[in-house]
């Protein structure tokens, strides 16, 4: 299917594609009798617009830790209320989720459309601006604030066309709690019931790699899986005079530092990216003792979610095998982090189609996969979906924004792209498979 829309890029010359264009690439049984040329309602209003930047602009000053978004659930909530939804909040205490629409005669599982609402403890180093953060080593720098008043702009648009009778299903709004946090707070989400009644979910990731109006699609893995490892070796200790009388501790920590990663290589395919890469060993305070005690810790990243599932069992076999030849003992803590995200082909297709109708095929373009983590993963264990990458750079900019950086600010015409895109794909969806 998504070669099937890079092939139709070109006969569409890159123009916005119709309602009846984008349904017959997604499902051309079902939709014969739309009509010709019809647009797909549901644009951004003006008024709007300038409400959401508003929006962003205040939880941009006012940046919340995760588990911490108290401020910035009630300000969404408020909203919502005020638009006549009933949001409710998370169990944690922070987060929320809101249906919009009623269920009437339709029984099909619901589209859910996700943001995280948390910000990081980095200090915001922006100058020039009047809406940087008011709060000391906080700041909005992974754009979940654009991710906000993204899903709260297409909740209010789509409750409008519900009240159009335009909205041919519900849908779900899921503002999560602590992605930064690991695991992250989308177990928390799906706890309290974010995917009751849903089949299947999207969210959009600002990229400063990929500019303003256009979006990154990736079908398969599109993040990776990150987790920790922390490890203790334990021995007697000794002499060095002696190291044949006791357990030589910082040789079995130098063995198990180099020869674990190699020995990993070895245990699963290598197209699945395994790897171990330690960041701290320390051990030893004398010269000419040998030590009881060693460290070591460092994180375990892998491309493929099959390896993913494997790597705690292969981790903790060969950190036996190697540091067993060296008679060490050893205290294992394998942290789980986050799966990697892995994008279902049928709802990059749902994405693509409904950019197409918003800004036209040309809008486009193909995404690498990220060695970053990020929690929507835990969703997709669960049901199946989409994260798109969402341009936020002003077109000409060659500042090099990145995440997590104190000076990253996003072009605020993306907050009109992610509404349009998640309105599209919420009217899109009831034609999809």
């Amino acid at each position: 299917m998504w070669l099937k829309f890079s092939c139709f890029m070109a006969s569409c010359g890159g123009k916005r594609l119709t309602l009846q264009q984008v349904s017959q690439l997604i499902c051309p049984e079902t939709d014969a009798d739309l009509p010709q040329g019809e647009p797909l309602p549901g644009a951004l209003p003006e008024a709007l617009r300038a409400e959401l930047i508003a929006f962003r602009r205040d939880l941009h000053m006012h940046p919340e830790l995760g588990n911490q978004e108290f401020r910035t659930t009630a300000a969404i909530k408020a909203r919502l209320e005020q638009a006549g939804l009933a949001p409710r909040v998370l169990a944690s205490g922070t987060g929320l989720l809101c249906d919009v629409g009623t269920r009437g005669e339709s029984t099909r599982p619901m589209l859910a459309l996700r943001a995280d609402i948390d910000a990081l403890p980095i200090p915001d180093s922006k100058t020039g601006v009047p809406y940087r953060s008011t709060v000391p080593d906080r700041a909005h720098a992974c754009g979940h604030d654009i991710h906000t008043a993204t899903v709260l702009g297409a909740g209010l648009v789509l409750a409008e066309l519900d009240r159009r009778g335009l909205l041919p299903d519900p849908v779900r709004l899921i503002f999560q709690p602590a992605e930064e946090v690991l695991p992250g707070g989308a177990p928390d989400a799906i706890d309290s019931g974010a995917l009751e009644g849903v089949g299947r979910i999207i969210g959009v990731h600002c990229d400063p790699k990929v500019d303003v109006g256009r979006i990154g699609l990736r079908v398969g893995a599109i993040t990776s899986a990150c987790d920790r490892l922390e490890l203790s070796l334990d021995g007697p200790g000794g002499h060095t005079a002696r190291p044949h009388l006791t357990t030589d501790l910082v040789t079995a920590a130098a063995k198990v530092a180099t020869e674990v990663p190699a020995l990993l290589a070895r245990r699963v395919d290598a197209r699945s990216g395994l790897a171990l890469t330690w960041g701290r060993l320390e051990t030893g305070h004398a010269c000419n003792v040998i030590p009881q005690h060693a460290e070591l810790s460092g994180t375990v990243r892998c491309l493929d979610l099959r390896a993913w599932r494997e790597a705690p069992d292969l981790v903790h076999a060969a950190i036996d095998e190697v540091a067993g030849m060296y008679r060490a003992k050893t205290v294992v803590n394998y942290v789980r982090g986050v799966p990697p995200v892995v994008n279902e082909a049928a709802a990059i297709d749902l994405l693509a189609g409904a950019m197409s109708a918003r800004r036209g095929p040309y809008a486009i373009e193909d995404t690498d996969q990220s060695l970053g983590g990020e929690d929507f993963s835990w969703y997709l264990e669960h049901v199946p979906g989409a994260m798109a990458r969402l341009g936020v750079r002003t077109p000409g900019d060659t500042r090099g924004l990145d995440l997590h950086r104190g000076d990253f600010d996003a072009d605020e015409e993306a907050i009109t792209v992610g509404v349009e895109l998640f309105t599209a794909a919420a009217l899109l969806h009831g034609n999809h498979p």
